[in-house]
């Protein structure tokens, strides 16, 4: 049965275990294209903050499912799912080798195991009730309803947390329970990048350095300027959460803002890598040795 379906290669792990090199990389060399999983890179003007790849980048390889959704709109799972199967086949239909690149375990995990994902459309009157509770009050009874999602979600993510109450309360299921999976549409070759968790750490703070060179400050003050409320941008990650909150005054100083994310990643990060370490399909690459995945791509592709 797998002989007769699509070979897809999953490049996964952490974030700023380099992902997106490893990826551009391994298209160059078996004739592919970069298909991005990444919830936030989906964004346009969400470039430095998410580490986008640049467009230099991009020219090496095509790359598909970035920049495409203002940053005001919500963009779901389900919709991520839909165009990234229509970008894989379109890609392997015409004889290139495609690739899932990305460290947003939902979104891989739609499109590597199809899941069923049940459409449950927002409910104004119940968010509008939700939205007026504290974060304290709704994460305890995410906890209450679905102890699997409360674990691995976004607890400073509010509109992620009132999304997964909204589908427990209308459904009467736990979140953790709506995706049911239906039979996988392609072969799929599973890689992860590893790092020893302290290399991680350091490589997650000289990126978030690099990136406030780079002008990741500005980035946000430019956001806000074309009308993205600060609500929104508490939505959009780590990075535009923390910058918005000390450009309202909520951080001494910059440095200590920073510093405060750098640790806020690292929580991020172990709830990435404890997601992934549930799969054991996933292969594990030492991040200082990406050239052991050709090897593996070389055996799976034939």
């Amino acid at each position: 049965m797998k002989d007769s379906i699509s070979k897809l290669i999953v490049v996964l792990g952490p974030t700023a275990s380099g992902k997106s090199s490893l990826g551009i990389s391994l298209a160059q060399r078996f004739h592919g294209e970069v298909v991005s999983a990444d919830s936030r890179q989906v964004y346009r003007g969400l470039d430095i903050g998410t580490a986008k790849v640049t467009a230099a980048e991009q020219a090496l390889v095509p790359h598909h499912l970035l920049d495409i959704v203002d940053v005001k709109e919500t963009y779901t799972v389900s919709q991520f799912q839909r165009q990234a199967i229509v970008a894989i086949n379109t890609i392997a239909a015409r004889g290139s080798q495609p690739f899932l690149v990305g460290g947003s375990p939902h979104y891989i995990q739609a499109v590597v195991d199809n899941l069923d994902i049940p459409a449950i459309p927002p409910q104004p009157a119940l968010r509008a009730e939700l939205e007026a509770r504290s974060l304290v009050d709704l994460l305890a009874q995410l906890e209450e309803l679905d102890q699997q999602s409360a674990a691995v979600i976004d607890r400073n993510n509010p509109r992620r947390v009132i999304r997964a109450l909204e589908v427990c309360l209308i459904s009467g299921k736990p979140f953790s329970e709506q995706r049911k999976i239906a039979t996988p549409l392609y072969n799929s070759l599973l890689l992860g990048l590893h790092w020893p968790r302290p290399e991680l750490y350091q490589r997650i703070d000289q990126r978030v350095d690099e990136r406030m060179q780079q002008g990741m400050v500005q980035e946000v003050r430019d956001l806000l300027a074309r009308g993205v409320s600060h609500e929104r941008l508490e939505a959009l990650g780590l990075e535009y959460r923390f910058i918005s909150r000390w450009l309202r005054g909520e951080f001494p100083s910059e440095h200590g803002m920073v510093e405060r994310l750098k640790y806020a990643i690292h929580d991020f990060t172990r709830r990435q890598l404890t997601w992934f370490r549930k799969d054991s399909r996933i292969v594990w690459i030492e991040g200082d040795h990406p050239e052991h995945a050709e090897k593996l791509v070389q055996a799976f592709v034939g």
